[in-house]
């Protein structure tokens, strides 16, 4: 069963250092090498300052043989290299430099070229010259990771798929950081070697259990050949000389050990895998095999097991095995907000409880400070979805998530930062696992977490209220939902009184008047509920230091724009329900400026009819025409995103104006279109409309499209159509 540690405090001698690393991949595909640093433009703008604020110890910075000697001859430009070394340095951060990241060499070199050794070493010289002060090294990053995907998996080049290539892979990257190693001390005998390696472990049924045994002994290859453990006893000697592997490329590491000064592991949730041949137990999964068996391949957090599992016990096992100081040296989590704080301090609180036991851990490393690119396609090829980190780089500035502030905040913590990071990660909850498991509802879920402070959400019965509390429980953040009866947001009595009752540390404003047309004849009830309520609501929380989301509209806009619309943009809006909405985020960010304003157009969702892509389906499989405006151009919003990244902006403690709207400009003649193709219904039906040809009573911009001058955080619309469309076949029963 995954473990889970007691909260010691970190006030104490058992705390470990704070370190912190960038992700800098250059891995070869093909002839195509993608670079992490230059698809988050960090050679022109290197976000140093921002790194610096964290207060972080050391630094995994790159130093990469690709970058810096793409060919032979190349005389080496240091002057970027050696302003980010000399500046991290002066702010008393210690630089890790990496020589080799997930790369297979320059393009006239490869892992599996014998050379590759000396030709690393060579490079090593140089680093070590042109950087004599440099302490500590990390020649080569993850070689057993690399080796099976450049050498087993075919992934990365050279694309093996056999056992041969990937232990001449690996051989050839570890040979070449003892040579690297040795011409380094020539220069500094006083440099460290920290080996970096992922802190993976296989689990399996029992039919599988030799093949679990076999990935268990190869986990430890990397340091038991740094080591000069591997030897005739060892249990792989026969399979790697089986595979082509001489013993006098095995003696080479027995008589020229190079024992890490600090063996770096790095843990993921996919880190630890499960085996099993019950492929119908796992029908979203595609099977592999070893050409014996086949079976599934999954996360060990999936599933359900007795066996001792989780970073805690895998610890414990290189610390009995190697008695040598370690690091976690990347910690990371590509999820929402709330989890990758609960990621970090289930490592880190793990680190602290097997310190206070006697296991020398020196660190732990927050990773991919400033976000990476690719990994959901496992560094292939476009497209590069980009996850953030401690900073979110899809602005003109690093802007700091929640993950920054905690790691600041370390030892002591914020009470919102304590709350959140301390509950259960998802892969602590029994939501986890592959088969379903049902999750409480949201109210009853209030109920058993009454001690703490939720999020009160206000709007319980319209679509995004709806949307709010499905996500916040599948999130495991606690909420209290009200509707009028509840909480009526223009009356500060109901308002004072439901916050008294509930304690919220925040509101999310999801309520209010949604009738277009209506508000033209009904403009008074409209500003009630779009402007003088959400006010109110403002005041309430400013007084009470509570932080508030409320939403806007693309209709504060006037059409007359070419191009989306921006944050800055000047509003001036055509109708009632456009001028309640402006008048509502002025009034708001007047009386409490902390206040989060989100502004969204056209939403869309899996989850409940009231939407246009709803519509259109269901008149087109009614045989219907469809009257639709083919001159008005929106951005649609996916509500799912649109719920998770409004929560995300939330716990980063985000505030004024944003626009969260899928990328993309369609007009409704369009999206109608996309459904009738994309549910193979009968386009004749629709009747592409101009926008005064559809007797709108209140007036529609031409254009409301919206981009953002802080970031884009949702998805193109493609994306977000095909996991539309993906759901809705789900919930009908029907093959995706």
């Amino acid at each position: 069963m995954n473990e889970t540690v007691d909260m010691p405090d970190r006030n104490d001698q058992n705390t470990p250092e704070l370190w912190g690393g960038l992700e800098c991949t250059i891995n070869r595909v093909g002839d195509d090498f993608f670079d992490q640093f230059e698809m988050a433009n960090l050679y022109e703008q290197p976000k140093q300052e921002a790194i610096a604020s964290l207060g972080i110890r050391k630094l995994r910075f790159p130093v990469l043989w690709e970058r810096h000697q793409p060919h032979p001859d190349t005389v080496i430009d240091w002057t970027y290299t050696n302003e980010q070394l000399e500046g991290y340095r002066s702010k008393g951060i210690t630089p890790v430099a990496t020589l080799v990241h997930h790369g297979s060499g320059p393009r006239f070199t490869s892992l599996a070229d014998p050379l590759f050794p000396e030709l690393l070493a060579r490079y090593a010289k140089q680093v070590a010259e042109r950087f004599p002060w440099l302490e500590y090294y990390t020649p080569v990053n993850e070689p057993l990771t690399t080796a099976r995907f450049s050498g087993l998996y075919g992934l990365w080049y050279p694309h093996g798929t056999d056992d041969k290539t990937f232990l001449q892979c690996l051989i050839h990257e570890l040979k070449g950081t003892v040579l690297a190693m040795e011409e380094i001390r020539r220069i500094n005998p006083a440099a460290r070697l920290i080996q970096t390696e992922d802190l993976g472990k296989t689990y399996s049924t029992p039919a599988l259990a030799y093949q679990a045994q076999f990935e268990n002994q190869r986990r430890w290859l990397t340091y038991d050949l740094l080591c000069g453990q591997l030897n005739p006893a060892h249990p792989l000697w026969n399979y790697l000389l089986a595979n082509g592997i001489e013993e006098e490329q095995l003696r080479f590491f027995a008589e020229r050990p190079c024992v890490p000064d600090i063996f770096g592991f790095n843990y993921y949730v996919t880190s630890e895998r499960y085996l099993d041949e019950h492929l119908e137990h796992y029908p979203q999964v595609k099977p592999g095999g070893n050409g014996r068996q086949r079976y599934v391949d999954v996360e060990a957090a999936r599933v359900p097991m007795e066996a001792s599992s989780g970073v805690q016990a895998l610890l414990r096992e290189a610390w009995e095995r190697y008695q040598r100081p370690m690091a976690v040296t990347e910690v990371h989590l590509h999820c929402h907000r709330e989890e990758q704080l609960r990621w970090f301090r289930y490592v880190f609180d793990t680190c602290i409880a097997l310190r206070a036991e006697g296991v020398d851990i020196r660190a732990v490393t927050g990773w991919a400070l400033l976000g990476s690119f690719g990994w959901n396609r496992l560094l292939t090829g476009a497209p590069f979805d980009y996850e953030p980190g401690a900073f979110d780089l899809r602005g003109s500035n690093p802007r700091e998530t929640a993950l920054a502030g905690y790691l600041r905040s370390l030892p002591e913590g914020k009470p919102l930062q304590r709350q959140l990071a301390g509950d259960k990660g998802w892969w602590q909850r029994d939501s986890r696992f592959l088969r379903p498991c049902p999750a409480p509802a949201p109210e009853l879920r209030h109920r058993q977490a009454a001690a703490r402070r939720p999020i009160l959400i206000i709007g319980k019965r319209g679509t995004l209220g709806r949307a709010l509390a499905r996500v916040c429980s599948e999130r495991s953040l606690d909420i209290a939902i009200a509707g009028r009866d509840d909480c009526d947001i223009a009356d500060p009595v109901s308002i004072a009184a439901a916050i008294n009752r509930v304690r919220p540390w925040a509101i999310i404003n999801a309520a209010g008047y949604v009738r277009v047309d209506e508000a033209e004849t009904d403009e008074l009830s409209c500003h009630r509920d779009n402007a003088e309520g959400p006010a109110q609501l403002a005041r309430a929380c400013a007084s009470a230091g509570i932080r508030l989301v409320s939403y806007s509209s693309d209709l504060v806009f006037d059409g007359r724009k070419e191009g989306a619309y921006l944050e800055s943009d000047r509003v001036n809006p055509l109708n009632a329900y456009g001028r309640s909405k402006a008048r509502a985020e002025q009034e708001v960010l007047t009386v409490h400026p902390d206040a989060l304003m989100v502004r969204s157009s056209a939403f869309f969702g899996p989850w409940d009819p009231y939407n246009f892509l709803y519509w259109v389906e269901s008149r087109l499989r009614e045989g219907s025409e469809v009257p639709v405006a083919s001159d008005l151009l929106v951005s649609p919003t996916y509500v799912p995103e649109l719920v998770h990244t409004t929560l995300d902006l939330l716990i980063d403690g985000e505030k004024g104006i944003w626009h969260l709207a899928n990328k993309g400009s369609f007009s409704w003649a369009d999206l109608a279109g996309i459904v009738a193709d994309e549910q193979g219904l009968d386009r004749s039906l629709l009747r592409p409309r101009s926008s005064e040809d559809m007797g709108y009573t209140a007036t529609r911009p031409r254009n409301s499209v919206l981009g953002s001058e802080k970031g884009s955080l949702l998805p193109d619309t493609s994306d977000a159509f095909h996991r539309y469309f993906a759901e809705r076949r789900r919930f009908a029963g029907q093959p995706d």
